[in-house]
């Protein structure tokens, strides 16, 4: 059974720093872009940060110059580091992955998500 477990959310004051966490078990992918996504209540659930196996990343304009996303090919883990985080990054973050074999289809998977919370 494949899965993606995410970890590291919590409450932080704005300008402070989280780092979240999503490890994948049962597929060892030789191709992928894993990413994360939050949606905010009232709101469409909203791209924050790609990485591919090549390590391409990608942000959203929002969270550009504050957010990293990087990868531990070794540990099948990929990280989010945020930084001064404001009030509006207040959401459930969701880790995703498209991820490919070294032959066969791709697949998509769906963390459970985790909840992030910046207030004062």
């Amino acid at each position: 059974q494949v899965q993606l477990v995410e970890s590291g959310g919590g409450w932080v004051q704005p300008g402070g720093s989280l780092r979240l966490s999503c490890t994948v078990s049962g597929f060892i992918a030789k191709f992928y872009t894993m990413g994360w996504y939050r949606q905010a209540p009232g709101k469409q659930r909203e791209l924050v940060a790609t990485l591919t196996n090549e390590g391409a990343a990608n942000y959203a304009d929002s969270v550009k110059g504050r957010f990293t996303i990087s990868g531990d090919n070794a540990k099948n883990t990929v990280y989010l580091q945020m930084a001064n985080l404001r009030p509006e990054d207040t959401a459930v973050y969701y880790c995703y992955g498209h991820l490919r074999r070294l032959v066969g289809p791709w697949y998509e998977y769906w963390g459970q998500g985790t909840q992030v919370t910046v207030s004062s």
